[in-house]
């Protein structure tokens, strides 16, 4: 076997030949371990987009005060940072074909390393866009590799659970992120800004050395390339070395890639001119998809769509605003309960973990919409009652108005924060993978920007509570769009999605177990 580190983590190389004498074949959970180690280590570019996009919430007010910039320039700023991202993620596909899943999270970690600098070092508005600039490129290569990599190299039995890892890790670092801005908001305001913004240039360190050292690539990107053997080890190792298992998932992911390569090959030669298996990917995607790619397609776009549209960039980018106007003044009380919100987003986070592969995903994104709609209004009323009432009743009206944003944020989090990611990356056909999820996220990317860069003129226009409502209405017309649209993937493989969404076989059962 060759030994290629295009293709092989070096550390994996070394590993294998212990693992094919040591593993003890009764005990699969082993390969889970290892599937695991490996999600963890790709998660990381999650707790680094996480970090990056919450600290903007406390940083935002002395970056104002220190180099004089305007409210509008500020909602441009980080309403602009999801645009940036649309460019990543469009471009993550294709980088993740070529170069691989690997070295793709590297390139990632490399640019969050540059962005995070150069936003610190920042003398003026624009080097604060140019430092977002990078950041937000870095974001989109992060939310598409990092989904994809993980769906392709977990078992199926646990696909679900380490799925939802990456975005507890990107709740993680919005914790952290508010956690920072609390701690640091004491210091010059020349310095706590700087240093809440800097402290994100840390992480990306160690997710690249993970990435170059110890995380091995995808067997479905190697068979995609040809590097059968190295696929073969990749996932002795995710079967606890089950050989027999091992070779068995090999032939299907092989007969998926062959029956794939036939689709490209019909589909270029119906076209003119040919113009290569990227164009041909794009082709089959957009122009040209079968009636399940359609299927899927509409499946990742809704649910991101409606992710963003229920308001979570604007609860995530502007609490203390939100919590000012409800009666909140103290900077301490404030960042207090932005802090409060950060922790109840990533503890609930960890329930989807444990019950996607259990309870399946239709009824974690049901819940999750039922109880984001439902916690919208009581924030709305909330917001309503404190800007009608005397003074008498602001302090009932701002209890309110945390325990509401917290009830949206821990719901949020119980499915449309997670499973639509999960959801996602398991639905689309190995070949169209990269490009579909990077669509998936470009839709995402665009929608964040809408309510990151709209929220403060939404609310001058109609109101905060206003605006609140018309994110409970969001919500509420997504719970529809699962319950209509969206079969149950609980239980099957990757390469067994495209016949659950062929327009022929909506509702076939699941594989016995």
């Amino acid at each position: 076997m060759k030994n290629d580190d295009d293709v092989e983590s070096p550390l994996l190389a070394a590993a294998a030949d212990a693992d094919h004498h040591d593993v003890d074949n009764s005990h699969p959970a082993a390969g889970s371990s290892f599937a695991l180690a490996c999600a963890v280590a790709a998660s990381l570019t999650s707790i680094i987009y996480g970090y990056n996009r919450g600290v903007m919430s406390g940083a935002q007010k002395f970056v104002q005060l220190d180099l004089g910039v305007s409210d509008a320039e500020i909602e441009v700023l980080i309403g602009a940072t999801s645009i940036y991202s649309l460019v990543g993620s469009l471009a993550a596909g294709g980088a993740g074909d070529r170069a691989g899943r690997r070295r793709t999270i590297a390139l990632s970690a490399a640019m969050f390393l540059a962005g995070s600098a150069a936003t610190a070092a920042a003398s003026g508005y624009a080097a604060l866009m140019a430092g977002q600039l990078v950041a937000g490129v870095a974001c989109g290569f992060g939310l598409v590799v990092a989904p994809v990599y993980i769906a392709e190299i977990a078992p199926p039995s646990s696909r679900g659970f380490l799925a939802s890892i990456p975005e507890i890790a990107g709740n993680s670092g919005i914790l952290l992120s508010y956690i920072a801005d609390f701690a640091l908001a004491g210091l010059p305001m020349s310095l706590n800004w700087r240093l809440m913004i800097g402290i994100g240039a840390v992480p990306p360190l160690f997710l690249a050395a993970a990435a170059l050292l110890a995380m091995p690539e995808t067997p479905r990107w190697l068979v995609l390339h040809g590097h059968h053997d190295d696929a073969r080890q990749v996932l002795v190792r995710t079967t606890g070395g089950d050989a027999a298992l091992a070779e068995r998932r090999l032939q299907e992911i092989v007969s998926s890639v062959k029956e794939s390569a036939t689709k490209q090959q019909l589909s270029s030669a119906a076209a003119a001119g040919g113009g290569g298996a990227s164009t041909g990917v794009w082709r089959d995607i957009l122009v040209r998809p079968t009636p399940a790619v359609r299927r899927v397609l509409f499946a990742i776009l809704g649910l991101q769509f409606f992710q963003q549209a229920s308001g979570v960039a604007a609860m995530v980018l502007y609490a203390p605003r939100v919590f000012n106007h409800v009666g909140v003044t103290s900077e301490r009380a404030v960042l207090g309960a932005t802090v409060l919100l950060g922790a109840t987003k990533t503890a609930s986070i960890v329930v989807p973990l444990f019950l996607a592969d259990r309870l399946g995903r239709r009824p974690m994104l049901l819940s999750s919409a039922g109880g984001m709609a439902v916690s919208l209004l009581v924030l709305g009323f909330s917001l309503r009652v404190s800007s009608s009432s005397g003074s008498g009743s602001e302090w009932w009206a701002a209890a309110t108005s945390v325990a509401a944003a917290a009830a949206f944020m821990a719901t949020f989090s119980l499915g449309f924060g997670p499973v639509i990611w999960m959801y996602g990356s398991e639905i689309l056909p190995l070949r169209l993978r990269a490009q579909g999820t990077g669509i998936g996220t470009a839709a995402n990317r665009v929608m964040s920007a809408a309510v990151g860069m709209s929220f403060i003129s939404l609310y001058e226009a109609a109101g905060m509570a206003g605006t609140f409502y018309l994110f409970a209405a969001c919500s509420a017309a997504a719970w529809v769009f699962v319950y209509a649209c969206l079969p149950e993937t609980k239980g099957r493989s990757l390469e067994e999605m495209e016949a659950l969404f062929d327009a022929a076989h909506p509702s076939s059962p699941p594989p016995a177990s």
